[in-house]
């Protein structure tokens, strides 16, 4: 059968990705079981919920949807004082996400190429895969990047690389040492991507370092509002980086991004530190709960410093015969076999009545005829 025009349209890279298939939402599992009561512990989601100071400035926000907003001039102004940065180092987009399309579609010549982990954070996979040059990895080491290796690594058509600190979907991080160490073997000419999306989490670990702390020209941070702030739907994220990188990437960003509801909002967030501190108190909590719950029964799992923890089982059967299992219970987590990490699961931190209800799903579980084997040996 001959090809159609469209599929000739079609780059083959292009042709080769798999739709992002996002999790499954709470109301569909309530009718497929009919169950009553369904908790989503699979996004890394705020289980508390929006901070009221942004909600309020997204409503009053509301008022003015006739007018085209200022590309985030008033965002980034203000992060740029609180951070103690110029202007001309911040930049504002649809998510982290969306600056990090944009810095694929910026820097990248069709023979250059990124570098980064096995299983690497979903999103930028799609990205990254999505722009056609060469996307090669480095494996784990002990659930975290290898930094040394991923050193080693670069090439002469190395021009992107990619780290996640903390990780998603491990959680694990890499210290201030370790990346210094790193980036004296990266080459002026390699751009950094520094993601971290879990920076407001991962701030109570002592040793875990804060990218402010050492800027570096040929490096690219990048934070988002949907975490710790609660603001997922917003899509709103910001990054720093050098004057003359930033200053690139607002040349092709979209002219009015982000929108003018989600600035507002990311403003009032950022006012509100009380509803960002009490959403990491409650993730410490949290925390420590659940990896002790689950070590309890028998789990391997990875330690973490964001808001979720990643479980290792013993195959992918067993992964997926878990996430069935607690889906008949009403709990949803993440599988993450379309990350590359087939034989695990992603479990996000709740309420503390949301991660009990987690675990005597699991206890019911593990009592029943629908998961026997369900754990590796740890």
């Amino acid at each position: 059968m001959q090809p159609s025009s469209s599929q000739i349209l079609v780059p083959p890279h292009i042709s080769a990705l798999r739709c992002y298939e996002p999790g499954l939402n709470a109301e569909e599992v309530r009718q497929r079981f009919g169950l009553k009561r369904v908790i989503k512990l699979a996004s890394n989601e705020n289980p508390l919920g929006v901070s009221p100071l942004a909600e309020e400035r997204a409503r009053a926000a509301a008022a003015e949807m006739c007018r085209y907003p200022s590309g985030g001039l008033a965002l980034r102004s203000r992060l740029a004082e609180l951070f103690g940065l110029n202007l001309n180092n911040v930049i504002a987009g649809s998510g982290s996400e969306g600056i990090m399309a944009n810095i694929v579609r910026t820097f990248l010549c069709d023979e250059d190429e990124i570098l980064t982990t096995d299983a690497a954070f979903l999103g930028f996979q799609v990205l990254a895969r999505g722009r056609g040059v060469a996307y090669r990895t480095v494996p784990y080491k002990d659930w975290r990047y290898d930094l040394p290796r991923l050193a080693e690594a670069i090439g002469p058509r190395t021009k992107l690389i990619y780290l996640a600190n903390p990780n998603n979907p491990t959680g694990t991080f890499f210290t201030r040492q370790a990346f210094e160490e790193f980036h004296r073997r990266v080459p002026a000419r390699v751009l950094i991507i520094l993601d971290e999306a879990y920076f407001e989490f991962a701030m109570v670990e002592p040793s875990y370092p804060d990218s402010l702390h050492y800027r570096f020209d040929n490096v690219i941070t990048l934070r988002t509002f949907s975490k710790a702030h609660g603001l997922a739907a917003a899509r709103i994220g910001y990054g720093f980086g050098h004057e003359d990188l930033i200053s690139v990437l607002l040349k092709v960003k979209l002219p009015f991004e982000p929108s003018g509801l989600a600035e507002a909002a990311a403003l009032g967030a950022l006012e509100d530190r009380e509803f960002m501190l009490h959403s990491v108190a409650n993730n410490v909590k949290g925390l420590a709960f659940l990896t002790k719950a689950l070590c309890k029964l028998d789990f391997k799992v990875i330690p973490s410093t964001g808001n979720f923890i990643m479980l290792e089982l013993a195959c992918e059967e067993q992964a997926g015969q878990i996430f069935e299992a607690l889906l008949r219970q009403g709990v949803i987590v993440r599988p993450l076999k379309a990350t590359g990490l087939p034989n695990c699961l992603r479990v996000s931190i709740g309420t503390p009545e949301e991660n009990e209800f987690l675990i005597e799903a699991l206890l019911r579980v593990r009592s029943s005829s629908e998961a026997d084997s369900y754990a590796t040996t740890r």
